[in-house]
């Protein structure tokens, strides 16, 4: 399709792109499964289903078409069998195991607890499942109970809330093991403690699995790396412990185990009072146990997803770096790095099998993730799901920035100029501030950057301190001062294409969610001249924040209790303290059920505007948690986003 042909883009475009995510090779190596997101629109939700494409890429072919989401391909060791995730009937199911055969039929359930099957893997001979599966919810009314008035929640734990999750009980996630022949299922590891991701040794003699079980596992996050035999009644072994995040499970990796089964490689974090701050380093520790070792130290960078190459060699990972993240490889004697597909780009997950077949998920800033073979060093494209959509669409131009902040340090970001830019022209620009905060904009598929773009706006964003990829020392910077140098990192961003001659002063405006909206708020407490600002599940009074979200740990660790250290909270508390200086007019967005940055502390600041007279409204989503998820409310949310900034920079609004 010629360019000239190409739309521009409306808000109604947020649900169009499909999400493609979690490629599996086959053992034989010839097939990718993958995971598509869409949304239906009749319904209001999305739907996931799964899908596989041929290694050469001339065939594509949807394996599940059901009603309801299937996710987590798994293939069996011989390739005959294709296992997944679904909550498949009526009443809201648990989640659990259903079987495909590849030779043909409709897919079967294989497993069936009462509570939901959260991970599992095959053994290496096909015979056996190891399983996380969650106690049932006593709570959850299901069939001809569902009417009745549910019990009261009683609470005793000191975390005891978590988004999506909600309040937390005494449900735990176990180790069981799965024997495909009698469909018998048995308790590896009863008790109070939760398991999560277990890993097969390659003689199938031993699971790894992952558990926090210190006295109170709810006030550390100290973590054992544990093997156990696959039998009832048999002990757990401790291997060793290491810095891991319950609350934050996304960068922690499945333990991988060397070929031969002498060895165990995994991710562990740093100095425990840095939490989230601090890098994260691929460890190697013996099977039988020991002290680990660290490979990856000196490279100061996060590093996910480890994985033994086949020959015991090396360890095929993914690093994280400034505005990228790419697929390496790492040779475990002498430590040497090999960026196995790198550029501007990032990868965000990755399958190889033992003869180092590789296949990837990638995006890059003109195009949303996909599924790629790597044959070498250049990845061959095997997902065509947003191809035509691609095709229609006006997309801006996505550029790299580098510029100085007030105290002289250099901040890396990007800028996106809108379809048609002319230069020398001011355009109304919009400061998109990323969420985390230990987090970064990288070199992938931004949609919300493109539809600002196509409504003739250029948007700056910067990876600003506290932010990842770029060392320890940068993202602890803001350690104890959310909203210190990281607001001067973004303000100084806004400079930089104002004297570019890009930005138009008079005609700025400034947004983001979670992190992103509070830095918000602090940067229009602290500089009035933005015209409009959006700010989505925020919080500047932190006080308020001290056991109404799920981040007990993290304040008690960084900011310490208020009652001893009231000036620490108070100091972090900016925008909500000099919400008198704020003149921006401003949108607060939340969804109710954000246990994350509850709703409570978008309330606030919203009436703090409201009774200082400054333009402000609060929309709420019914249902939502700290992720909108529903189409229409991620369609509405754009909208509004449109609107508002239309309103006050004087651009047409649709």
């Amino acid at each position: 399709m010629a360019s000239a042909e190409r739309r521009a883009l409306t808000a109604e475009d947020i649900n169009a792109v499909r999400e493609v995510s979690d490629p599996q090779l086959s053992p034989d190596g010839q097939w990718v499964a993958y995971v598509v997101r869409t949304a239906d629109p009749v319904k209001d939700k999305g739907n996931s289903h799964i899908w596989m494409s041929s290694w050469d890429g001339k065939q594509n072919v949807q394996l599940t078409n059901s009603d309801d989401s299937e996710s987590t391909p798994r293939w069996s060791p011989d390739g005959k069998y294709l296992g997944f995730l679904t909550a498949r009937g009526e009443d809201e199911p648990p989640e659990q195991v259903w079987l495909l055969d590849r030779q043909g039929g409709e897919a079967k359930p294989l497993t069936g607890f009462n509570g939901d099957v959260v991970d599992f893997r095959w053994s290496p001979d096909g015979k056996k499942l190891a399983l996380i599966v969650s106690d049932e919810d006593p709570r959850k009314l299901r069939g001809a109970d569902k009417d009745k008035t549910p019990p009261p929640i009683v609470i005793d734990r000191f975390y005891f809330k978590e988004d999506v999750t909600g309040y937390l009980g005494t449900q735990r996630q176990h180790l069981y093991v799965f024997d495909m022949a009698t469909r018998k299922a048995e308790n590896l590891t009863p008790g109070r403690f939760d398991e999560s991701m277990p890993s097969w040794s390659p003689d199938g003699s031993r699971i790894a699995f992952y558990s926090n079980r210190n006295e109170d596992p709810d006030r550390n996050n100290e973590f054992g790396l544990y093997t156990i035999e696959p039998r009832a009644g048999a002990s757990a072994m401790l291997i060793t412990k290491f810095q891991g995040d319950e609350g934050d499970s996304s960068w922690m990796s499945a333990p991988s185990w060397r070929p031969d089964g002498r060895e165990l490689a995994f991710v562990t974090a740093g100095d425990p009072k840095l939490i989230y701050y601090s890098v994260h380093n691929i460890a190697v520790v013996a099977a039988s146990g020991g002290t680990s070792r660290l490979l990856t130290k000196s490279l100061d960078r996060n590093v996910v997803e480890p994985r033994w190459a086949g020959d015991g060699k090396s360890i095929y990972f993914l690093l994280e770096d400034d505005r990228n993240q790419v697929l390496s490889r790492i040779a475990v004697a002498s430590g040497k790095v090999d960026r196995l597909l790198d550029g501007r780009r990032e990868t965000t997950a990755y399958s190889v099998d033992s003869k180092g077949r590789i296949a990837v998920l990638d995006s890059t800033v003109d195009s949303p993730d996909a599924v790629y073979a790597l044959d070498g060093k250049q990845p061959r494209l095997l997902s065509h799901h947003n191809d035509e959509w691609l095709a229609s669409a006006k997309l801006g131009t996505t550029e790299e920035i580098s510029f100085s902040s007030k105290d002289g340090t250099r901040i890396s970001g990007f800028i996106v100029k809108p379809s048609g830019y002319v230069a020398g022209q001011r355009y109304p620009t919009l400061l998109w501030i990323h969420g985390g905060p230990v987090a970064q904009y990288a070199n992938s598929f931004t949609l919300p950057w493109q539809i600002f773009a196509s409504q003739v706006y250029v948007i700056v964003s910067a990876n600003p301190r506290g932010s990842s990829g770029r060392g320890e020392a940068f993202t602890t910077a803001i350690y104890k001062d959310w909203g210190g140098k990281d607001s001067e990192d973004v303000l100084a961003a806004v400079d930089h294409v104002v004297q570019q001659g890009i930005a138009d002063p008079n005609r700025l405006g400034v947004g983001g969610w979670s992190y992103g909206g509070i830095l918000t708020n602090v940067v229009i407490a602290k500089d009035t001249r933005f015209k409009s600002a959006t700010s989505g599940a925020s919080i500047s009074n932190v006080l308020a924040g001290y056991g109404t979200d799920m981040y007990i740990r993290e304040y008690e660790i960084e900011l310490g209790v208020p009652w001893k250290n009231l000036e620490t909270y108070l100091h972090n508390s900016y925008a909500f303290l000099h919400a008198d200086r704020i003149k921006t007019p401003t949108l607060f967005l939340c969804g109710d059920q954000d246990f994350n940055v509850p709703l409570l502390n978008s309330e606030q600041m919203y009436q703090a505007l409201r009774s200082l007279g400054v333009p402000t409204q609060l929309v709420i989503y019914p249902g939502q948690n700290h992720g909108i998820r529903k189409p229409s409310y991620l369609k509405d949310r754009m909208q509004r986003y449109l609107d508002w900034h239309g309103k006050y920079l004087n651009q047409p609004q649709s």
